[in-house]
């Protein structure tokens, strides 16, 4: 079926080939003898990034485009490899015991340190002050849809119809499944969750009437709902979003239902100020393009270029926000 990502995936399909083929050059920087690619100027080698999430979806083409633009800044190859798993706390595991040098970072989601956490015990939690945060890099924000042979055009008309709701999700302990899970119950709706392994799975069983609604970060939704074939009832972020201007957001339908998808480039702790000052100079320029302004459209993507400590800050105040619409419904992400 198809989604906004597919013009953008075709575009980034020769990101790692293109990157891997760039010759290995000087580049000016500042010194540092932590380099795992040898003492000089950083960086002296080539730079990977992982990515906690399988090709094609949101991270793997925001880390690859983000990687093609500081290869050129940086003057290194910088491979993207895929390490798929447990929404994204294996990869993060990995890196955290990587050697802080800045050979190795990742594109990290919001969910896993303010949404996963609140799903398992708190040993098995990944937490943000094992890494150093480089710089925020952008938002994708959710939107219920539902098919449009259903005749919802609200969050109400699901309440009026009186019906058990069967909702979709990307999976346990993600944004999708947390809005969806406090809109019903703040709506007094009746409803069951069937989560789904990520965001293309779940959109072709809601095409297919597998689901009656389904939440999913709006990239994933946008090009069927232009098409006709979806009926957007809700999103979630604090305003209205600009890919989607007629759709009223939860809360001017009266749920009080905040929850967004961010992303962020994180290193290991420890890593040198130097090396973290020359990844974050190579980010700004890379976001500063007109190639990856244009990227972040075409995939309905929100820039949130912030600083290190406001990343810091949003973490910690959704995760207490969460937690305690979470405990005020008496809802388990866990099931």
């Amino acid at each position: 079926m198809p989604t906004s990502r597919t013009t953008p995936r075709r575009v980034l399909m020769g990101v790692v080939g293109a990157a891997a083929a760039l010759a290995l050059t000087a580049c000016g920087g500042v010194k540092t003898t932590s380099s795992g690619g040898g003492e000089g100027k950083y960086p002296t080698g080539n730079i990977e990034f992982s990515v906690g999430a399988s090709a094609g979806g949101s991270t793997d083409l925001i880390t690859r485009a983000l990687a093609q633009g500081m290869s050129k800044e940086l003057g290194v190859s910088t491979p993207v490899l895929n390490k798929p798993g447990a929404n994204g706390a294996l990869n993060a595991k990995e890196l955290q015991s990587a050697k802080a040098d800045g050979y190795k970072i990742a594109v990290q989601n919001a969910s896993l340190f303010t949404i996963t956490p609140l799903t398992v015990s708190p040993e098995e939690a990944t937490k943000i002050d094992s890494f150093d945060v480089i710089t925020g890099i952008s938002r994708d924000d959710y939107v219920m849809a539902t098919n449009s042979q259903s005749g919802f055009t609200s969050i109400g008309d699901m309440k009026k119809s009186g019906k058990t709701i069967r909702y979709g999700t990307t999976g346990v302990g993600t944004g999708a499944q947390l809005a969806s899970a406090l809109t019903f119950k703040s709506a007094g709706i009746d409803a069951t969750a069937v989560p789904f392994d990520g965001g293309a799975p779940a959109l072709t069983a809601l095409l297919g009437n597998q689901v009656d609604v389904s939440t999913m970060q709006i990239g994933e939704a946008i090009e069927n709902i232009k098409a006709g074939k979806l009926v957007p009832l809700a999103v979630f972020s604090d305003k209205r979003i600009d890919y989607l201007p007629d759709v009223k957001t939860a809360k001017e339908q009266g749920f009080d239902v905040l929850v967004t998808q961010y992303r962020f480039l994180t290193a290991p702790k420890g890593t040198p100020e130097d090396v973290k000052a020359r990844l974050l100079d190579a980010a700004k320029k890379t976001f500063a393009t007109d190639e990856y302004k244009k990227f972040n459209e075409q995939n309905s993507l929100t820039p949130m270029e912030v600083s290190p400590q406001e990343v810091l800050t949003a973490l910690q105040q959704d995760t207490a926000k969460y937690k305690k619409q979470l405990d005020e419904f008496g809802i388990s992400l866990a099931g």
